[in-house]
């Protein structure tokens, strides 16, 4: 077996050639690269026996000279051809970048330039201010970018070039067609050795600013929702997009309507004499009042549904609806004649004056637990045309 020709060199090679073919042979055959295969296993133990007795002037004068390797000689790990700093260049690649390098491809490199962060903060509206939309200040302190140094940290220009990376921040190395680069350990990407930090920001690269922005809420915004503007978080570093600002955004309870999605609900009383004969009464709405036409023999706890009376939609579609609750509003205090209408007003209906039972009866207090009978049930009903 002859050690010059596994390594696939001359006779008389120099260390220097020994070390680069071992690096090159080891590369592709080393076990950890080629698991489970056991040919690759055999062809590396054949590479580092004829790399340990080449490389060893003693050991490869006795092997020149015709002499067999002694199997007491101490064999050596197999890894003092590699060259395990972490710098690297096209000219000496270590065995551990041949992994390293594929991870800091992969997104594993951490460049230079750093986005800022997102700032979050909640501002509070009232139910007019959500349903037609508001421009609302917003006080700020954020990490504004260092203008004189660009986020940078330190001077521009300041320094001396980094002798790995040639002040280029990078270093590239070759494995057969590919090319890969990564950040240069020396100097952190940046090229430059001992710059001087910037004065103004103390080279952080950020300063602290506090200010007032105003931020448009569109119309619509429902309690919980969030509300991004671009570019208004903390600054990034060495050039790196500045973050963005989320609102979340709190509607404060309105005291007559109610929200459930893009309706809304409002409750108005009726009288006795309205809700029995019909009516046209003025109904409250977001956007101003709203005429509902109240049929003839409408129940209490009725409701009727004003088409696109209610919030506009965030998405452009069409806006929500206005749900209306019929309640009968009964009069505080009864004269003589008016109880006697309703006494003769019952008697023609067939609801005369009920007998007072025998026996004592506990009063107790009813309570209401759905729509009253003759009511209809599921969705509101579309309240009829009114042309008035």
């Amino acid at each position: 077996m002859d050690f010059y020709v596994i390594l696939g060199l001359e006779h008389g090679a120099t260390d220097s050639d020994i070390k680069r073919a071992y690096r090159r042979l080891a590369r592709r055959y080393h076990p950890d690269i080629n698991p489970g295969d056991r040919m690759a296993e055999l062809r590396f133990r054949q590479i580092l026996e004829a790399y340990e007795t080449l490389i060893d002037p003693a050991r490869r004068s006795r092997y020149e000279a015709g002499h067999s390797p002694s199997p007491q000689e101490p064999r050596r790990s197999g890894f003092e051809g590699f060259d395990f700093s972490a710098q690297g260049s096209e000219q000496s690649v270590t065995f551990g970048d041949l992994f390293a390098e594929v991870l800091i491809e992969r997104g594993a490199q951490r460049h230079p330039q750093a986005r800022g962060a997102d700032l979050h903060q909640e501002v509070l509206l009232s139910f007019e201010e959500a349903y037609t939309g508001v421009s609302k200040p917003v006080s700020l302190t954020r990490r504004e970018t260092c203008r004189t140094c660009a986020g940078a940290g330190v001077v521009r220009g300041s320094g001396v070039n980094c002798m790995v990376c040639q002040g280029t921040g990078s270093v590239r190395s070759v494995r057969g067609h590919m090319v890969f680069s990564r950040r240069c350990a020396a100097c952190g990407g940046s090229g430059r050795h001992r710059p001087v930090a910037c004065e103004a920001c103390s080279g952080t690269g950020q300063l602290v600013r506090a200010e007032t922005v105003n931020v448009g809420i569109p119309a619509g915004v429902a309690d919980g929702d969030r509300v991004r503007v671009e570019g208004q978080g903390d600054g990034g570093l060495d050039g790196g997009a500045a973050g963005d600002l989320y609102l979340t955004v709190r509607v404060a309870p309105h005291p007559v309507f109610r929200r459930e999605g893009a309706d809304v609900h409002v409750v108005v009383g009726v009288a006795v004499h309205e809700a029995a004969l019909g009516a046209r009464i003025d109904v409250l709405a977001p956007d101003g009042q709203a005429r509902l036409r109240v049929p003839p023999g409408t129940q209490s706890g009725q409701r009727f549904r004003l088409r696109e009376r209610g919030m506009p939609s965030l998405r452009g579609e069409s806006r929500g609806d206005l749900i209306v609750e019929v309640h009968l509003r009964l009069p505080a205090i009864l004269d003589e004649r008016s109880k006697e209408l309703l006494r003769e007003f019952g008697r023609l209906n067939g609801e005369g004056e009920r007998a007072l039972p025998a026996t004592p009866v506990t009063e107790v207090r009813p309570i209401i637990v759905g729509a009253p009978a003759g009511a209809p049930t599921g969705s509101a009903a579309q309240a009829p045309d009114d042309p008035a």
